[in-house]
């Protein structure tokens, strides 16, 4: 019988070529089967949440209307939210759909699935792929984000006067452009950041699902993960995801600082709690194979000790002993050669990590969370400061 019935091969894995909305955008020629036609998806998303907004601002005269605080053109979380983060949303669904289905298929090609667990990895696949596929989460996201939309009516209210509403704070009424801002473009967007967290969702119960099978790991592997190091690689493919979620930190805070006179340092927390929660998403379903990892290495430790326990006091009787054939020279023996990879094995068990990720892949996330931030840094410090303090380095 087929063990994948319904998806042929592990080239079928992917994330998020499937659901609803997938089948729509197929459907509407936004999209091909193989998530191709990117461009157009990206233009059809700004030309329905942003480009009206624009247009309904120039109508009513707050584009770049001087007696507002904020007009819309100045508004840099709303123009960062629909032409930048959106954008990279989008973007990351095409990265993450071709390289996840190459690090799922390293289980497969590393050994580390054997032919008896296969028939249950592809039952874990199965799984995730209809999962992926349900109706019925799809809808439960609609449902929650159009539910919101009172809380985000008030989360995004400004302490001043704005594009998208007459009035200041609670006193604020939208007006047409605040409207579209509030029922259709901030509903978009947050429905396609609630399916990212499905995703990943689904991501994580799925390498769950595959901790729970006996898995080959050997522990003198050279990525020091038992073999599933590959899994780090997974971590790349969110980045376009973080640089999202960075940009849009950026922008809210860029909004707070130049027209409520806040302060960058004043966000601390903010930033924190930004980099934590990249960190646990993208990083934290990996983590599911902690146990795994130390079983082997402490079984490792274990077994390859008792080889080096072994093999050394075989060395010792014949080198220190009288164990030598007559006439072998200790110069040129491999016995030496054999000695020294058995302590770099031993070395590999003892620096094997009980993550299948290093402090660089925990860097990387964090960065790509930092560095959109990283440009109101400026705001702390005038340029002609800057240039001073640069040129008074060098000279």
């Amino acid at each position: 019988m087929n063990p994948l019935p319904e998806f042929q091969t592990l080239d079928d894995f992917s994330l998020v070529q499937g659901g609803p909305l997938f089948q729509l955008f197929v459907r509407s020629h936004l999209a091909t089967t193989g998530l191709d036609l990117l461009k157009r998806r990206i233009i059809f998303f700004v030309l329905l949440t942003w480009l009206p907004l624009l247009l309904l601002s120039a109508v009513s005269g707050q584009l770049l209307e001087s007696s507002i605080q904020i007009p819309f053109l100045y508004d840099i979380e709303v123009q960062m939210r629909f032409l930048l983060v959106l954008p990279l949303l989008l973007v990351a669904e095409l990265v993450v759909h071709q390289r996840m289905k190459i690090v799922v298929r390293q289980f497969i090609e590393r050994k580390i699935i054997t032919a008896e667990t296969r028939p249950h990895f592809d039952a874990c696949i199965v799984s995730a792929l209809r999962l992926r596929n349900s109706v019925w989460l799809e809808i439960g996201l609609i449902a929650l984000v159009m539910g919101n939309h009172f809380l985000w009516a008030e989360l995004i209210a400004q302490h001043t006067t704005t594009w998208y509403a007459n009035g200041v704070g609670s006193e604020q009424q939208l007006n047409l452009a605040g409207y579209w801002f509030i029922y259709l473009s901030l509903p978009i967007y947050q429905f396609l950041m609630f399916r990212w967290l499905l995703r990943i969702f689904v991501w994580a119960r799925f390498l769950w699902q595959v901790s729970q099978l006996n898995l080959y790991l050997v522990p003198t592997h050279p990525d020091k993960a038992g073999g599933l190091g590959f899994l780090a690689g997974s971590a790349a493919a969110f980045i376009p995801l973080t640089l999202s979620l960075g940009s849009l930190l950026s922008a809210m805070i860029a909004n707070r600082i130049f027209y409520e006179g806040a302060k960058l340092l004043d966000f601390k927390p903010e930033i924190a709690a930004a980099v934590v929660f990249m960190l646990l998403i993208v990083l934290g379903p990996l983590c599911v194979f902690t146990g795994h990892l130390a079983k082997t290495k402490r079984e490792g430790s274990i077994r390859y000790g008792c080889l080096a326990s072994s093999y050394v006091i075989e060395f010792e009787r014949k080198w220190l002993g009288d164990g030598a054939a007559q006439g072998e020279t200790f110069v040129g023996s491999s016995d030496i050669q054999s000695l020294a990879d058995l302590n770099n094995s031993l070395e590999t068990i003892r620096t094997m990590r009980l993550f299948p990720f290093g402090k660089e892949t925990v860097l990387q996330i964090a960065a790509a969370v930092l560095l959109p931030v990283l440009p109101l840094t400026l705001t702390l410090i005038s340029l002609e400061e800057l240039a001073q303090k640069i040129i008074g380095i060098l000279l």
